[in-house]
C-alpha cells in the first residue's frame, strides 16, 4: 500500500469519530448584548455519547452544541474541563455512536506521517477536512497568552483554528493526538496535546468532576545534545528545567532553572512524558529521589510530589 492508499485508509477510519462543536454566549456590553459564537471540532470516545474537544472551545459558553457526521445535533453538557492541559469532556444524549481508536502518544517518533482531521462546520460544508504531515517535534513546552503548555507534540501538518479539537492520527488510523489552535504564532506549524494526556485528564474528569495532578512545580523541555552543550552538562539526555514555579516543593527543594533531571526514585528520565509517568505513580505528599546535574556536578535530592493548582 503506498502513502496516499495509507492517508486516506486512515481518514477513513476516523471521520465517523470527528464532530462539529458549536458554542453561543451572549456578551453584555455598554448598551447592548451581542451573542458570541464560537466553533471547533471534537473526539468520540465513547459509544455512549462521550466526546472530548479542546476546554477553550467550550469555556465560558452557555450552550453548547455537538453536530454528528450524519448531520444530527445535540446539546451537549460539559461534564468537566482543565483548562491546564487545554481539555474538556462532553455528552451528549445519543448512543451508538463510533469511538474513535485512542493509540498510545509515548511510541510517537519525530518524523513519522500524521494527518489532521477536523469538522469545524457540520453539515455545512459536508464532513469532515484532513491536511497532512509529518511529528517534527515531541515534548515541546511552549509560553502563549500567559500560558504554559508542556509537553505538546509538533506537526507541520495545518491545524486551522476550527479544527482544534480534532484528532491527530497516525497512519493506522488511531488518534495519538488532540489539536490545539490555542497556540497562533509561527505559520506552517501546528500543535497537538498527546493523547495520553487526554486519557489522563479524561480519567480524572469522570473520577473527581476535576484533574487532580502530581506535582512539583517544574516547566521542563526534553534535552538533546545542541541544548546540552549550551548549558554546559555532561549528560545528553534528560529534562531540562525552564523554570521553577516560586514557593512549589522543587523550589523548596533547590531545584533552579538550567537544572537537568536524569532519575526519579532510581529510574532514568530522559523525556518530559517520562518524569510526568514516574510523578504519576506516586501519591500526593510522598517524596521523590530527584536525581540531576547542575552544569557537570550531579546532585540528589528528595522532593515532596504536591497538587498541581486548579
Amino acid at each position: 500500500m503506498d502513502l496516499e492508499e495509507k492517508v486516506i485508509e486512515a481518514y477513513e477510519k476516523v471521520k465517523d469519530s470527528v464532530v462539529s462543536i458549536s458554542a453561543v454566549a451572549v456578551a453584555d456590553f455598554l448598551f447592548f448584548s451581542q451573542p458570541v459564537e464560537g466553533v471547533g471540532s471534537g473526539i468520540v470516545v465513547d459509544s455512549g455519547g462521550l466526546i472530548v474537544t479542546n476546554a477553550h472551545v467550550v469555556k465560558g459558553f452557555s450552550d453548547v452544541y455537538v453536530t454528528l457526521p450524519a448531520g444530527y445535533s445535540y446539546r451537549a453538557t460539559i461534564l468537566g474541563l482543565d483548562s491546564r492541559s487545554d481539555v474538556a469532556l462532553l455528552k451528549v444524549p445519543v448512543t451508538g455512536l463510533k469511538a474513535a481508536k485512542l493509540g498510545d502518544s509515548d511510541k510517537l517518533r519525530v518524523g513519522q506521517f500524521v494527518v489532521v482531521v477536523g469538522n469545524p462546520f457540520g453539515k455545512l460544508l459536508g464532513g469532515a477536512s484532513v491536511t497532512f504531515g509529518v511529528i517534527s517535534g515531541l515534548g515541546r513546552t511552549i509560553k502563549s497568552k500567559g500560558r504554559v503548555f508542556e509537553n505538546m507534540i509538533q506537526t507541520d501538518a495545518a491545524v486551522n483554528p476550527g479544527n482544534s479539537g480534532g484528532p491527530l492520527v497516525n497512519l493506522d488510523g488511531e488518534v495519538v493526538g488532540m489539536t490545539t489552535a490555542m497556540i497562533p504564532f509561527a505559520q506552517g506549524i501546528g500543535f497537538a496535546i498527546p493523547i495520553n494526556e487526554v486519557k489522563f485528564v479524561v480519567n480524572q474528569l469522570l473520577k473527581y468532576g476535576r484533574v487532580i495532578r502530581p506535582w512539583i512545580g517544574i516547566y521542563g523541555v526534553d534535552l538533546d545534545k545542541a541544548m546540552a552543550r549550551y548549558v554546559g552538562t555532561r549528560t545528553p539526555k534528560g529534562v531540562l528545567i525552564v523554570g521553577v514555579v516560586e514557593g512549589s516543593p522543587a523550589h523548596r527543594a533547590g531545584l533552579v532553572k538550567g537544572d537537568v533531571i536524569v532519575e526519579v526514585d532510581g529510574e532514568p528520565v530522559s523525556s518530559v512524558s517520562d518524569l510526568r509517568a514516574a510523578l504519576k505513580r506516586k501519591r500526593i505528599g510522598e517524596y521523590v529521589r530527584v536525581r540531576f546535574y547542575r552544569k557537570r556536578t550531579v546532585y540528589s535530592v528528595l522532593v515532596e510530589v504536591g497538587v498541581e493548582p486548579y
